[in-house]
């Protein structure tokens, strides 16, 4: 059996977390939810790691590292950039610039479940992604 540890960092305020953050960790869990069956006839168990950042860490916030890699490290085609967070400004009580994500020329705040997908299946060399369009 093999296992993709995809670990999701993300601001803490006191039990809080921003908007895109938290967006991101819902599509992760169900990500790995939903996968978990097809992955496992493939012999992979996909777990999570959360790592829970300190506003001294934001520009670490709302990221993904599947295997101890990077979300762009896996995903040439991926560009990693920021802008204005109302949500962490409003957590942290002063102005913050927040992790994006653009692929194919569109800009996400939230790391979307097909990114997720192709990181995964990349790093994991399978065709799970396939089985579950099918």
């Amino acid at each position: 059996m093999r296992t993709l540890e995809i670990e999701w960092k993300h601001l803490d305020k006191d039990g809080d977390t921003c908007f895109r953050c938290a967006k991101t960790g819902v599509t992760v869990k169900d990500f790995i939810q939903g996968m978990n069956d097809t992955c496992l006839e493939e012999g992979i168990q996909i777990t999570l790691k959360e790592t829970l950042l300190d506003e001294d860490q934001i520009d670490e916030s709302n990221s993904l590292r599947f295997n101890g890699r990077t979300l762009e490290d896996v995903l040439e085609n991926l560009q990693v950039s920021e802008n204005y967070c109302g949500s962490c400004t409003e957590l942290t009580g002063k102005e913050t610039y927040c992790r994006t994500v653009k692929k194919d020329g569109e800009t996400y705040e939230e790391v979307p479940a097909s990114v997720i997908w192709d990181a995964a299946c990349r790093i994991m060399q399978c065709e799970c992604k396939k089985l579950t369009a099918a």
